[in-house]
């Protein structure tokens, strides 16, 4: 008998992978289902969501124009909101057209604040040398409105380039325009702040841990702010004794100078907790909460709470996440902003599920509706529903699990194989049998799912990248004939993927209609773990990058190949017919 190396259950009467359904053209690999209302008990399927962008652009444009018409030529204040607004929905060349007609003679004109918002949405789409030539501009005094080159421009742009996680080209204009952010001959502490969150940002965090040696020597005063990114870092890269000596530090610090700013926040507090939690020191974080609770002018806000069940519960401590929900609930009753997100019971249920108290996340999975705060994702109703059905499990209540299952098949209709979730219908299965099977299974049965993605990846060359730079019309037959293509900058890193229902302008750079960043993995990455991203998030390519490249981010990194929707689809098998048999049960439930 072949090894069954990866089982895929669909619906019985579904044939494996159609692009009608799961590699549909209409699902959009960045999008994500629409937070339903509380109250509406209904589910509702997630479909594409459009592209607002341009509905956005038409809706600014229209009552920007309207605006006109009714009031007459609007203001530099006006404008510059207008502007943001672009920025913030994406559409940095709708920003580029405003700050064009702004400049016009007889128009409002140009000020610091609209090249700073047109620099901060330069930054964020990539397009880092035109941000360059607006800034020479300014220094040469050739821009219009004739601005003065300021902190405020610099800072501006390197906030975005940081967020991007681009600390190449951050550094480059920390050269190139860096001595606007000296103050005394050094860059100051807000130089630094970033700096630091962009080396978290891009998965070095000891580098920003290295920087305070650098701004000790320059003579830097660290603020809050410096001491709770330090702090960060040190959680990040596991270094806990380094974190409580920033910790200690800056207590010190703010009782010598008598300096309340220094002290440490809830912010400060709610890092810690997360970092001894991961490392399961129970007795740290015991004396974390006290230390928080016995602070009188510290308050501790819905996330500090959350962050001390969490730190509980990681430690194994039941016991002590129950106290601090219990108390969570108590001062819920005067304050509505300390009701819990569905987050929290999540976390609760997840432990209760673990031990089998069936009755415990029975009663949560019931609170779960009416006594949390915010919006309860689709996600998190289908991991409620999947505790519910593992407690069940775990409880020895196979009956009771059962029914649960059924229950997931009818409402959701689908499940990850690979999630908390799938396992437990999977465990169900086995204890069913194949005469009795709730799921109908699909195999991968020229793969092992442990293996690296690297054994069956596509070199990067044989799917023939193309540059960002490129116009659409030069290359348009190429998107005809393949539904997805990788985009490389003028380095060779992979900046995005370019999918055909995204063409939509001839004349205009590939680099302008892509998705960015792009879905990636490491080489080292398992095949199973490539799948289920695949199914899960509906991706027609994934870019597969070097170990070594990583550093914790994806962003940017120069990619060895890829592994596409299409590959999948080929190594997919139905069940052998001579382990089919005759079911007595058939219910549709699609597992990815």
């Amino acid at each position: 008998m072949p090894h069954l190396h990866a089982i895929f259950p669909l619906p019985s009467n579904s044939k494996p992978f159609q692009h009608s359904n799961i590699f549909s053209s209409s699902s959009s690999s960045f999008s994500s289902s629409a937070p339903i209302r509380r109250r509406l008990p209904r589910t509702f399927s997630p479909s594409k969501h459009p592209n607002l962008k341009r509905l956005t652009s038409r809706i600014i444009l229209e009552e920007t124009e309207n605006a006109k018409r009714e009031y007459g030529k609007l203001n530099t204040i006006v404008m510059n909101a207008v502007m943001e607004a672009c920025v913030h929905c994406g559409d940095v060349d709708l920003a580029l057209n405003i700050f064009h007609q702004m400049t016009q003679p007889h128009s409002c004109g140009v000020d610091t604040v609209t090249y700073a918002t047109l620099l901060k949405g330069l930054g964020r789409a990539r397009r880092i040398d035109d941000a360059f030539q607006l800034l020479e501009s300014v220094e040469k005094g050739t821009a219009a409105g004739k601005p003065k080159l300021s902190t405020q421009l610099i800072y501006g742009l390197l906030d975005a380039l940081i967020e991007a996680g681009d600390l190449r080209r951050a550094n480059g204009l920390l050269a190139r325009f860096g001595f606007l952010l000296r103050e005394g001959g050094s860059s100051s502490i807000l130089t630094y702040n970033l700096l630091m969150k962009g080396y978290i940002n891009t998965g070095c965090p000891q580098a920003a841990i290295n920087l305070h040696e650098e701004i000790q020597l320059l003579g830097l005063e660290p603020d809050r702010l410096t001491y709770n990114t330090l702090i960060f870092a040190c959680v990040k890269a596991e270094n806990l004794e380094a974190a409580m000596r920033f910790f200690k530090e800056m207590k010190d610090k703010a009782q010598r100078l008598c300096c309340s700013d220094l002290y440490p926040d809830v912010i400060t507090y709610t890092t810690l907790l997360k970092g001894f939690g991961h490392a399961k020191d129970l007795h740290s974080v015991q004396k974390i909460v006290l230390e928080m609770k016995s602070c009188h002018d510290l308050f501790i806000d819905r996330t500090a709470f959350t962050a001390m069940v969490d730190a509980m519960l990681n430690c194994g401590s039941i016991k002590g996440a129950l106290c601090i929900f219990g108390e969570i609930l108590k001062q819920a009753g005067a304050n509505v902003d300390l009701r819990p997100k569905p987050h929290l019971y999540l976390s609760m249920m997840r432990a209760f599920a673990d031990r089998g108290d069936y009755n415990m996340v029975k009663n949560l999975h019931e609170r779960l509706w009416p006594d949390s705060a915010g919006t309860i994702s689709l996600a998190a109703q289908q991991e409620a529903d999947h505790l519910l059905m593992e407690s069940a499990l775990n409880n020895g209540q196979i009956d009771a699990a059962v029914e649960n299952l059924t229950k997931i098949i009818n409402r959701w209709k689908c499940i990850s194989w690979t999630s908390r979730g799938g396992m437990v219908a999977l465990r169900i299965e086995v204890l069913l049998g194949f005469n009795k099977s709730m799921l109908s299974p699909y195999l991968l049965p020229q793969v092992l799912p442990g293996n690296p993605i690297e054994r069956i990846m596509l070199p990067l060359e044989t799917v023939r990248p193309l540059s960002g730079s490129l116009e659409l019309k030069k290359v348009v037959m190429r998107l005809y004939r393949e539904p997805v293509v990788p985009i490389i900058d003028d380095w060779g890193s992979c900046i995005g993927l370019l999918h055909r229902e995204d063409c939509c302008e001839m004349n205009a750079p590939l680099s302008t209609m892509m998705r960015s960043p792009p879905p990636c993995v490491t080489t080292t990455t398992s095949i199973g773990h490539v799948v289920d991203l695949v199914l899960k998030k509906k991706y027609k390519m994934v870019i597969v990058v070097k170990h070594s490249n990583l550093n914790g981010t994806t962003h940017g990194s120069r990619a060895v190949g890829v592994f596409t929707a299409e590959q999948l689809h080929n190594l997919v098998a139905p069940v052998p017919e001579g382990l089919k048999q005759k079911h007595t049960v058939r219910r549709s439930l699609t597992m990815f």
